[in-house]
């Protein structure tokens, strides 16, 4: 089902939901759907998982995800992870006190290399989708037009594409887990948006791990390299993602035009 169908149902379930409470009905179905267990891996036809899927924290854009998680946020309190910029060299952590808010190149609707949530299959959102088949795996996000096209047949990278925002990516079967590398980034990008200074080179490097636990559950670790500004590598937190309830994305536009206004106002001294 879709989206915008998901919402009409839940505001019908929102007009039977006092006389479920009044019953304690209300009680007993959740207690069952907390009780039952996820349906069997999906699997292609040559075996291997089907990650196929719209994905995504529990919370689309501004909702509260499970646990209160979020980038520097860990569930339960406790020391914050291991950023990006955090392993700038020295040159580059003071490069990234000059910049600010209104540097974002997000802001002229430019995409991330990475994800503002540490997910790059999101880009600068909270919801993707992933459509599998057993050559090719297509990653799409809702916003910014993004897509990335990753080939599992066992092709090389590609030698005659010019860098990209993105960069060109390869995958391929470790036992049940989808490994993806990708490179060949340019150089005008953020790894993170909404201000989150993260400038990389083109020498930036990410390798991720997709893993589904099971039908409802989809794991992502990923290690990324930037020996150009980087003092060692990054370890991303691993992230868990959850089988969203509607099956298909919707269009978020950027509008290139509101750049103007967008950039000025993050400008502005905060308050």
């Amino acid at each position: 089902m879709t989206r915008v169908t998901i919402k009409s149902i839940s505001a019908a379930f929102a007009a039977t939901a006092l006389t479920w409470l009044a019953s304690g009905a209300l009680n007993l179905a959740a207690q069952s759907t907390a009780e039952k267990k996820p349906g069997p891996l999906p699997r292609l036809a040559d075996g291997h998982p089907d990650l196929s899927g719209v994905w995504w924290g529990g919370a689309d854009v501004g909702g509260r995800r499970p646990g209160g998680a979020g980038p520097g946020r860990p569930p339960g309190g406790g020391t914050p992870p291991v950023t990006f910029p955090s392993l700038y060299q020295p040159w580059a952590a003071e490069r990234a006190k000059t910049l600010s808010d209104k540097d974002d190149p997000t802001l002229k609707c430019t995409p991330t290399a990475f994800g503002t949530l540490n997910v790059r299959l999101w880009n600068v959102g909270a919801v993707g989708q992933i459509v599998a088949t057993p050559k090719l795996v297509v990653l799409l996000s809702e916003t910014f037009h993004d897509y990335q096209l990753v080939p599992t047949d066992g092709r090389p990278h590609r030698d005659d594409q010019p860098p990209t925002f993105r960069g060109d990516a390869v995958g391929r079967w470790d036992g049940d887990t989808l490994v993806i590398d990708t490179k060949n980034f340019t150089d005008d990008t953020w790894m993170s948006a909404e201000g989150r200074v993260s400038f990389h080179s083109d020498a930036l490097r990410i390798v991720e791990r997709y893993r589904r636990v099971d039908a409802n559950t989809l794991e992502i670790e990923a290690t990324v390299e930037d020996p150009k500004v980087l003092t060692g590598p990054w370890t991303v937190s691993k992230q868990t993602l959850q089988l969203a309830p509607f099956d298909t994305l919707l269009s978020l536009n950027c509008a290139s035009d509101e750049a103007p206004a967008m950039i000025q106002s993050a400008s502005q001294p905060k308050k």
